[in-house]
């Protein structure tokens, strides 16, 4: 019926306040109901708000039928009149609104003022747990006070951008749910999402945060605290996450530095310790050691020209053993301390822990597995209480001939990378391997190994430049993300009003959809273009983005962002299938054919994009867990509850099966790994499971190889995990803790209880 009624009144034209006339937009009164239920319940039957629409429309159709124009203040006294025919409790609080909006447009000259004062009054008065907006970042603190200032901030920059600073056609879209675009509150400002942080070029000579310089580091700990520094840094300069793309390689120098001290000092000692020290000319064995390759040698040959006695070379061995063992010990604090740090310090004013991730796994020299196995035993121990570390989300990098075999070299670390996540959640898995991730591969050179944000966020080709085609110093500009499955309503099956989708329509209007997202990304882009170094001195200033080196004081920033990526979006392909025809992806092999076919287009107009403007256009499978609930709420309040499309609070991930679909994993990974060759700008895929595999590394390893012969890019396994109030054990507890074998749902001690924090 609606469908009908809408093209009845398609050529009905509204009269905004200020004077504009608008096409008549049945979706905008829907969204305007469901706002009045959603001021009242918390929780109610979505066929309400769609009761009321029809009604709404109907008494449009009938009393305007013989007018071409109706004012927006009469559809909002028509939706008042079936409001208070229906819930009078809604009808007051729709009423009191518009009250409250005439007041505010009479009290402010500014246009669009009013929207200010009603979105600042939510973050004043209401909690995170009552206010979406305030629960929109969870690194966030929306009720604390540096976290509400913050949203402040964000409510009246996103309002502000809406109104002054993009044409209003994408504002209409983004209010309207058929696209979103991500960190909009962020628009004003300029800024870029994220960045692969090249903590080389930052580490040679030394760098600045803008309140000092901080010199060249000397060891691992000092290695550590300065790189947990820089993701501060930049964080600042950021609206999205930091990562560090080659965490081992990088590290690596500050392992070999500190053992060059430890055995220094060791051979000092025990030379004077014997009486040696006069005899030698430790000038000499200093060089020796300042000149070593790597930490792992002979020491006895090494020092074979200082060797006069059996006492000299046991004291040699004894030294090198002494120095290692310190190093591996200092490297584990250091690694400890890190992990510690990113998940204490705070950015954006003491309001947000930064978003950070590291890649890893790549580095055979004895320095860098040192590196790798002492992150991983860190990761294992937990934070202070035994908790599970949130930050960084790490990623295990695996590639055949150094990883992932078993006579690789860093195979063991592999295996202990799957013990972690068996219990930690962390390390996450990256393919280098992949079809996709491959070619890009020179030789064993780090800095064209794909690096992965912990988001899922994937930047490696450039079309700007193809020399630079690599991971560190770039980044994500900005993203929008494309509501699949509204499109799919429209064209396909489900509201019964055809019996065969409509592909020929559907392509048309995603197609527009798509057209509309890269006139937004370019008009941001050209926002972010129009800043200068001054306004990023760290992410500028100190070079952390590429090529901002050759930039000069006052110069405009085009000609380096442009290395960076402009991605489109797409959430609830199952959805968006069910739609079209009745099944999703996991299900059948036709319903698999069109995702691909849906996906592949999508991937192909980016490149035509990036192809016509000689940028980086890409494909994003969104990381959109909060935007997948309020597409949904919006379609909801249009179409109603529509079984296997609008009847749950979400929309299904990106092209990822759904979770309530009963599946096995092989069968999970072929559908989903076939998806990430398409979706360049980034991807993840998860594999849940409910079982204890912190003890069983054969099955979890199993698991990873079953993605990686999926062609996955990068990969996830989450399964649960307990916390004993007593012992703070972390892991799977079934009837009995490990460690302190306190049974389920025996009684906590009183004094154990006076002692847990808020978040046990």
């Amino acid at each position: 019926m609606k469908t009908e009624v809408l093209n009845e009144l398609s050529d009905l034209v509204v009269v905004k306040r200020s004077g504009q006339r608008v096409s008549f937009n049945g979706p905008k009164i829907a969204l305007a109901i469901k706002k009045g239920f959603d001021s009242v319940y918390d929780d109610y039957d979505e066929k309400n708000v769609n009761k009321v629409y029809e009604k709404v429309l109907k008494n449009i159709e009938k009393n305007y039928e013989t007018r071409k124009t109706i004012g927006v203040e009469e559809v909002q006294d028509i939706i008042e009149e079936e409001l208070k025919k229906f819930d009078e409790s809604v009808y007051k609080s729709f009423s009191e609104y518009r009250e409250r909006r005439a007041a505010s447009r009479d009290a402010f000259v500014v246009k669009q003022q009013h929207k200010f004062v009603k979105a600042i009054e939510s973050l004043g008065l209401k909690s995170a747990k009552e206010e979406n907006s305030k629960r929109e970042n969870a690194n966030v603190d929306g009720d604390g006070p540096m976290g509400t200032m913050l949203h402040f901030g964000s409510t009246v920059s996103r309002e502000f951008a809406k109104a002054y600073l993009m044409d209003n056609k994408y504002s209409r879209a983004h209010d309207e749910g058929a696209i979103h675009i991500h960190d909009l509150d962020f628009l004003p400002m300029g800024t870029t999402t994220c960045n692969q942080i090249d903590l080389d070029k930052l580490f040679k000579k030394g760098f600045s945060t803008g309140h000092g310089f901080l010199r060249t580091p000397n060891d691992i700990m000092s290695y550590t605290a300065l790189a947990a520094i820089c993701i501060q840094a930049n964080q600042n300069d950021q609206h999205g996450g930091q990562s560090i793309p080659m965490f081992d390689y990088y590290m690596a120098p500050g392992v070999k530095k500190t053992f060059k001290k430890q055995l220094k000092q060791m051979l000092y000692d025990y030379l004077d310790l014997d009486g040696f020290l006069g005899e030698i000319e430790f000038d000499n064995v200093e060089v020796i050691i300042n000149n070593l390759d790597s930490i792992e040698f002979n020491p006895v040959e090494l020092f074979k020209d200082f060797v006069t006695s059996e006492r000299l070379e046991e004291i040699f061995v004894k030294s090198y053993n002494k120095a290692m063992a310190k190093t591996d010990r200092i490297t584990y604090q250091a690694m400890e301390a890190f992990i510690h740090n990113l998940n204490t310090m705070h950015s954006r004013a003491g309001a947000q822990v930064p978003f950070s991730s590291i890649n890893f796994g790549t580095d055979t020299s004895p320095e860098g597995r040192m590196v790798i196995k002492n992150f991983l035993l860190a990761t294992d121990a937990g934070l202070g209480n035994g908790e599970t570390p949130i930050f960084p989300i790490s990623i295990f990098k695996l590639k055949s001939g150094v990883s992932y075999n078993k006579e690789d070299p860093n195979y063991d670390l592999f295996r202990l990378a799957c013990k972690v996540s068996g219990k930690r959640l962390f390390p996450n898995f990256s393919f280098l391997d992949a079809s996709f991730n491959k070619p890009y591969l020179h030789g064993n050179d780090p800095k064209y190994e794909v690096g992965y944000m912990g988001c899922r966020t994937r930047v490696i080709a450039n079309v700007v430049d193809p020399e630079k085609a690599v991971t560190p110093g770039r980044g994500n500009l900005s993203f929008t993300t494309v509501n699949l499955p509204r499109i799919g309503l429209k064209h396909g099956i489900a509201l019964g009003e055809r019996e065969k989708c409509d592909m020929k329509g559907f392509y048309e209007e995603l197609d527009e959809i798509m057209d509309l997202c890269k006139g937004q990304l370019l008009q941001r882009f050209d926002i972010q273009c129009s800043k200068g170094v001054e306004n990023f001195k760290f992410l500028l200033g100190s070079h952390v983005w590429i090529d901002s080196e050759k930039l000069r004081p006052g110069e405009k920033i085009r000609k380096v962002l442009k290395h960076g990526t402009l991605s489109i979006g797409f959430i609830g392909l199952a959805e968006c299938l069910k739609a079209l025809i009745g099944e999703h992806q996991g299900e059948s092999e036709k319903a698999q054919k069109l995702g691909l076919e849906i996906v592949k287009h999508m991937r192909q107009k980016c490149d035509e994009y990036s192809e016509d403007m000689k940028l980086n256009f890409t494909c994003l499978a969104t990381p959109a867990e909060g935007l997948s609930g309020r597409f949904v709420g919006i379609d909801r309040s249009i179409y109603g509850k529509i079984k296997g499309i609008t009847d749950r609070e979400y929309y299904t991930n990106s092209f990822h099966v759904p979770v309530y679909y009963h599946t096995s994993i092989q069968h999970k990974m072929d559908v989903e790994g076939a998806y990430h060759k398409f979706t360049n700008a980034g991807h993840i895929s998860y594999i849940e499971i409910d079982g204890d595999t912190a003890n069983n590394v054969d099955a979890f390893e199993k698991i990873v190889r079953i993605m990686h012969d999926a062609d996955v890019g990068y990969g996830a396994i989450n399964h649960p995990v307990d916390r004993d109030p007593v012992c703070g054990y972390v892991g799977v507890i079934d009837d009995v803790c490990p460690r302190c074998g306190r049974h389920n749902f025996e009684g906590v001690p009183v004094e154990t209880i006076n002692h847990l924090d808020c978040n046990c």
